[in-house]
């Protein structure tokens, strides 16, 4: 069994951890803050007895998952003795090549280091590294321990030996590992946020409110959840952030943000994560309500 490292503890980072943890991997759970790891561990306790409450995992299990886990508050002290570093840190390209060169100082030279990126270059990733044969995308889906696919990117120099461990250590987590090339947004956020910003579209163009949009793609598409609110749990700066990844790395004005979506990150209406979006999140309870701007 490898040691694995997951690089920071949010929504990304803690479900990445688990689920290599219940899976009997040791993990060290890399941050800078300890509050941060704290709380990730708290995050982790309680989908776990979620996890033990509906049947599908026992008490013991996961009293031996957390024990799996180790925080760290120093990447160097953190990838000593690993053998996998998946990097869930936040979708900011500066940020990630700073850690990928300290992961490429301190990890053991024969380690292989994944990102968790939904939409940033493998390849620019793996270029600041001496190691990019060893460098390959690990895109989980949000929530980690209950979505099954993984969204393996191989980057320009990723070599076969690294990519098919991946594939087969994906598996190894009860994962549907889905090979995909080194284009911007991949090819699930290649399709997905396109989508999305043209339902922004659509709002903005007042073709439909928000809540008949959703319904038409939900009872018309069958999708669990309409695009408006997909956004606003994803995040709305992080469909902004990706959509300008699209639209820089293709150069095609089709993938030119919405200007509502600019509009409403830079008013800080996130989503979610902000308690509004197209939807009010902050009413305590589970109905969608849409945001008052949005109402009719």
């Amino acid at each position: 069994m490898i040691n694995v490292a997951v690089i920071g503890s949010g929504t990304m980072g803690n479900g990445i951890a688990h689920v290599f943890a219940q899976h009997g991997f040791p993990v060290a759970l890399i941050d800078i803050s300890q509050p941060a790891l704290d709380k990730a561990l708290g995050t982790i306790a309680k989908n776990l007895d979620r996890q033990v409450a509906k049947g599908s995992l026992s008490e013991e299990d996961k009293t031996a998952t957390v024990g799996r886990i180790r925080t760290f508050t120093s990447i160097a002290e953190g990838v000593r003795d690993v053998q996998l570093v998946v990097e869930a840190a936040t979708e900011n390209v500066d940020l990630k090549l700073n850690i990928f060169r300290q992961l490429d100082e301190h990890a053991p030279q024969d380690a292989i280091l994944a990102s968790n990126t939904s939409s940033i270059s493998i390849t620019k990733i793996a270029a600041v590294t001496q190691r990019p044969d060893k460098v390959i995308g690990m895109h989980f889906m949000n929530p980690v321990p209950v979505m099954k696919l993984v969204e393996v990117i191989r980057g320009y120099a990723t070599s076969d030996e690294v990519t098919a461990r991946i594939m087969d250590l994906s598996r190894q987590l009860s994962k549907t590992p889905t090979e995909v090339n080194d284009y911007p947004g991949f090819v699930a956020n290649r399709i997905l946020m396109p989508m999305i910003n043209e339902a922004i579209i659509s709002l903005h163009e007042g073709v439909a409110g928000v809540e008949e949009i959703d319904t038409v793609m939900k009872l018309g598409m069958a999708h669990p959840m309409g695009p408006l609110q997909l956004a606003d749990f994803i995040g709305l700066d992080v469909c902004l952030a990706i959509m300008r990844v699209l639209h820089d790395g293709l150069g095609n004005p089709k993938y030119a943000p919405c200007p509502l979506l600019v509009n409403m990150v830079m008013a800080g209406r996130l989503g979610v994560k902000s308690g509004e979006g197209f939807y009010s999140w902050g009413h305590g309870t589970k109905d969608l309500v849409v945001a008052e701007r949005f109402r009719k």
